[in-house]
């Protein structure tokens, strides 16, 4: 409660469960009655180098990843009025290779295809959508979900940082102000694109 403070209430639950997030806009709708902004946020994923790809993997990756995603934004759109935006966080290794990632970048590939359809669907509705692509952000998930030891993750934001122009590796702090820019009328002219937020990595 102290980062997100006290104006803020939590559900916990899984987006590639239809029941979940019919429980989440459920609690959505009678506790404010709309959605301005919808951060598509969610996903995960773990190395995997082709060879060694099993179905078990492929398919939780692509129900949380782009199903869950896809019902995310549906679901939520009979709460969205006129004038309200949606951001999809995708990554920069839908465009950059890496090693041992191919599951987990086609799955955001797809979410920035959805977005240049969506943006169209919704053009009607006034309801902006775009994404927020970022670069190497170190998260508690890179232990939780990649699975990687504290040693690992040091070498890994040191090769990172190697291959960024600028020199380093980015914060959590950085996305969000990326995604509050797009979800806010500063960007009421700016829909269907893909913001890369990845300090140079992907743009050289």
């Amino acid at each position: 409660m102290e980062q997100i403070g006290h104006n803020a209430t939590g559900i916990r639950g899984d987006i590639s469960n239809a029941a979940d997030l019919d429980r989440l806009y459920s609690t959505v709708e009678k506790q404010v009655g709309r959605l301005d902004i919808l951060f598509a946020n969610a996903g995960g994923g773990e190395f995997r180098p082709l060879g060694d790809i099993t179905e078990e993997h492929f398919d939780k990756t692509f129900a949380i990843n782009v199903k869950g995603t896809v019902f995310t934004v549906q679901k939520a759109l009979p709460l969205m009025p006129a004038g309200s935006a949606i951001v999809i966080n995708g990554s920069m290794v839908s465009v950059k290779g890496l090693p041992a990632f191919g599951v987990y970048a086609a799955s955001k590939a797809a979410l920035r295809s959805f977005a240049r359809t969506w943006s169209v669907d919704l053009k009607d509705r006034g309801i902006r959508v775009n994404v927020v692509a970022p670069g190497t952000i170190v998260t508690p998930a890179y232990k939780s979900e990649l699975g990687l030891s504290d040693e690992q993750i040091e070498g890994f934001k040191n090769q990172a940082a190697a291959l960024a122009p600028l020199g380093r590796t980015g914060t959590a702090d950085e996305i969000a102000k990326a995604v509050s820019f797009l979800a806010s009328e500063d960007a009421s002219y700016i829909t269907g694109i893909e913001l890369f937020v990845d300090g140079g990595t992907a743009q050289i």
